[in-house]
């Protein structure tokens, strides 16, 4: 029997989430399966992947075929492919297991290192971009108050220019009314 590792279409249309399988090579791609080792999915960011490595490390080591496509990207980036060929030196004894257990941490923590560092450049990205914005938001608001501050100079120059008029009229007015009750 030819065994295959692979994904298995669940979900919704347009939101389409994964089981990782272990089934027949001649089973319909969501048809009977011999054993769930996972889930993928890809609708979250990043893709959330849920594997039992233990079982997965196993039928990789008993011969299971992952498929081409996204089976064996997940399997190599959690570390499958790794530990089985660690395994296989240590078989062959090129080292012991204690030190395949030791390169094997050491891989984990140099990608779990470099994930972090991944999420912190993302992160301060992000955090400059928004800076950036707030920024740019500044000075447009400036502007804004700056004209507004033009405009209310401005209608406050024209009503006091048009109360001088006024009053210049007036004072004219009053002048030469007082100036007859004054002969």
């Amino acid at each position: 029997m030819a065994t295959k590792i692979r994904l298995q279409r669940n979900g919704r249309k347009g939101y389409a989430f994964y089981a990782i399988v272990i089934a027949d090579a001649r089973a319909p791609r969501d048809g009977r399966f011999t054993e769930k080792i996972g889930t993928y999915n890809p609708n979250t960011n990043p893709a959330t992947i849920d594997l039992n490595f233990e079982r997965a490390l196993h039928w990789v080591m008993v011969g299971a075929q992952p498929t081409d496509t996204h089976v064996r990207t997940i399997l190599s980036r959690e570390g499958v492919y790794m530990k089985k060929h660690l395994l296989g030196g240590v078989a062959k004894g090129a080292f012991d297991e204690a030190t395949a257990e030791a390169r094997f941490n050491a891989w984990k923590e140099n990608k779990q290192a470099g994930l972090d560092a991944l999420r912190a450049k993302d992160a301060e990205a992000k955090k400059a971009a928004e800076k950036a914005r707030l920024e740019a938001e500044k000075k447009v608001n400036e502007t804004i108050a700056q004209k507004v501050a033009e405009k209310k100079a401005a209608e406050a120059a024209a009503k006091a220019e048009a109360e001088a008029a006024a009053n210049a009229e007036e004072a004219p007015a009053e002048e030469a009314a007082e100036a007859p009750a004054e002969a």
